[in-house]
């Protein structure tokens, strides 16, 4: 009877033991399966832990740990939204100044106007970071690629532009002086414009494009002899030369400055056109464009370099999250 019972006894032994070592070498195998990824999760640890990471729960506990930093989530959003305020600010600013104007003028130079470059800038700034801080927020992959594409894109034209514009310096030239003609020809219609024209002129000490005798093209200031204008050969009274010295300030002094010669016109106004005076100030300020350029830059690529860490975090932390779905109700995992 004891033989029978230690015969059975071993029989038993022997059918569970292969069993557990099956179930053994399963959860090794598994284990090492998972290896990349739990390789994968230390070696982000320290980078959390650096940008404000957190960990919640049991120190071991896989479950609870997130890859997305708070500081990368948040300071995204700051920046955004300190640009989408910006952006309400200038298309404000842009209607405001639209709806000022009488219908004719604004339909009269849509291509340098002031306030509609104002608002399709400001436009097109509300809705890239509108994106940025909604999908900082919600932590929403589509929204920060567009949001990060966006800028890309914009700060990728910017660089095309100034290398075109540096290599083909005669064809850039032209064209500025194409859009100052136009804004010649428009510069009784336009109030803003108006404004823009005399600030520059006045500022660079210059008047027309490319001489003087350039506001002829406007029909207020030609000089032809059926003009019934009585600014006829004349022109703005930026383009004169002002005197500290006297009280009282000639503000028809450009009045039929058109009909004399270059070096008499020289003593009552600025004879230089603005072309010549616009490319010897950036000749001889190109450290301030440079630093100008790259406080325009360096937002871009803050915004690009972080919306990209925010991408990654959040990926892998959906990673995270298929693998504990995946492997929360395996008790050999």
């Amino acid at each position: 009877m004891r033989r029978t019972m230690v015969h059975t006894q071993m029989h038993h032994a022997q059918s569970v033991l292969p069993r557990v070592r099956c179930r053994r070498q399963l959860s090794t195998t598994r284990r090492y399966s998972n290896r990349s990824f739990v390789r994968k999760l230390g070696q982000h640890a320290w980078i959390l832990v650096a940008m404000g990471g957190r960990r919640r729960g049991a120190p071991g506990s896989d479950e609870d740990y997130s890859f997305v930093s708070p500081v990368v989530k948040y300071l995204l959003f700051i920046f955004n939204f300190l640009f989408w305020i910006i952006s309400l600010v200038m298309v404000s600013i842009g209607m405001y100044a639209r709806m000022m104007k009488h219908a004719e003028a604004a339909l009269a130079c849509l291509s340098v106007d002031p306030a509609v470059m104002l608002m399709v800038v400001g436009v097109l700034m509300f809705i890239i970071t509108f994106c940025g801080c909604v999908g900082s927020l919600r932590e929403n992959i589509c929204l920060l690629q567009i949001f990060c594409i966006s800028l890309t894109v914009i700060f990728l034209l910017q660089l095309v532009a100034g290398i075109l514009g540096f290599v083909f310096a005669d064809k850039a030239r032209s064209k500025v002086t194409e859009v100052i003609n136009n804004a010649i020809v428009h510069y009784r219609e336009d109030l803003d414009l108006q404004n823009l024209i005399d600030f520059g002129q006045k500022e660079f000490g210059c008047c027309g494009g490319v001489a003087y005798v350039d506001w002829s093209q406007n029909m207020y200031f030609n000089c032809s002899k059926d003009n019934p204008s009585r600014e006829r050969c004349s022109v703005p009274f930026s383009c004169c030369i002002v005197s500290k010295d006297k009280m009282v300030i000639n503000t028809m002094c450009g009045q039929g400055k058109q009909e004399l010669e270059y070096i008499e016109a020289g003593k009552y106004i600025h004879a230089n056109g603005c072309i010549d005076k616009l490319v010897n100030w950036i000749h001889s300020n190109l450290f301030l464009l440079g630093g100008i350029a790259m406080g325009l830059a360096i937002p871009q690529l803050v915004g690009i370099l972080l919306s990209q860490l925010l991408i990654n975090q959040i990926k892998e932390q959906i990673e995270l999250q298929n693998y504990n779905l995946k492997h929360s109700f395996d008790p050999w995992s």
